[in-house]
């Protein structure tokens, strides 16, 4: 049975919220300081795996005894990994209840779940971009992406009426 043309695509994410590029560039202030301190805790969890499995190659299975040498590292290793793991998990899933995506938090890429010509598509923007200017398909990525039509470029510049 086909499904009517308002009905959402099972298949595909259904976002929390479907963002404008205006409220997603009003949204870039935060994000800009947000996404460098995500990728810190990202490249020191990559820092902290490397450490357990060094010690943990080394010393084996005896890495978890009380009495052993490393072991009280290798506890602040792994109070450490969950504790950024956690802050992690939690910063990103307050963005993805708001229908932002991090994409890739080396470079900083961000989407938002928009609207163009009637189609919910991901509105894309990296660390560095002044401004949203960009969409690209759900399934679709950054390499498919193409400049927002005109008409949403436009009504992202108007000012908002201050109801």
């Amino acid at each position: 049975m086909a499904r009517a043309p308002s009905e959402p695509d099972p298949e595909l994410p259904q976002p929390a919220r479907l963002w404008t590029p205006a409220e997603a560039n009003r949204r870039l202030a935060q994000l800009q300081e947000l996404l460098p301190r995500l990728k810190t805790w990202g490249l020191r969890l990559a820092e902290v795996h490397l450490e357990v499995e060094r010690l943990t190659s080394f010393w084996g299975k005896e890495i978890d005894a009380p009495d052993q040498v490393d072991h009280e590292r290798k506890q602040q290793l792994d109070t450490e990994w969950k504790h950024l793991t956690q802050r992690l998990e939690e910063a990103v899933g307050t963005l993805q209840r708001e229908g932002i995506e991090v994409k890739d938090l080396e470079s900083g890429l961000v989407d938002f779940y928009g609207l163009v010509n009637g189609e919910v598509v991901y509105l894309c923007w990296r660390l560095g971009e002044t401004e949203v200017g960009f969409y690209h398909t759900l399934e679709g990525g950054y390499r498919s992406r193409r400049p927002l039509p005109d008409h949403a470029r436009a009504a992202a510049a108007r000012p908002r009426d201050p109801a």
